[in-house]
């Protein structure tokens, strides 16, 4: 099977680094019905005290108007890739090595396996990389 590698439109928005930081953001949303395959929150070291939020899908008149007035948007500078397929022992490491004979550069990669499937999220540096990114990983068996 081969796998399904398109863009993702990732929308992200900084939170407090704080107990309920990321609960704050995501109420709201909640409240308009999202439902997201992915989210994910980290700490933004060259800012202490502060983090970023990332989710997506953001889907919905609804639950875009919730994620813009929660301060969320589509980051100018992520370009994200969402891959998915069946999974394997060793997926990881074939994809980290088709995305680097391709010549891509990311910023993060994150996966998930559940049951025989997986969803894949790669963060590249800029559209040229998206890009390569997508041919590559279409190719992948």
């Amino acid at each position: 099977m081969a796998f399904k590698a398109a863009k993702a439109e990732v929308w992200a928005v900084g939170i407090d680094d704080r107990a309920g930081g990321v609960a704050d953001k995501l109420e709201s949303l909640a409240k308009a019905g999202a439902s997201f395959e992915m989210v994910l929150a980290r700490r933004t070291p060259e800012t202490p005290g502060k983090g970023m939020l990332f989710a997506t899908p953001v889907k919905g008149a609804k639950v875009i108007r919730a994620a813009k007035e929660a301060g969320m948007g589509i980051p100018s500078t992520v370009f994200s890739v969402r891959v998915e397929g069946a999974d394997r022992p060793g997926l990881g490491s074939k994809i980290a090595r088709a995305l680097g004979d391709a010549g891509v550069s990311f910023r993060g990669i994150s996966g998930i396996a559940i049951g025989r499937k997986f969803v894949s999220y790669i963060a590249c540096d800029s559209a040229a990389d998206q890009a390569k990114a997508i041919a590559a990983l279409k190719k992948l068996k």
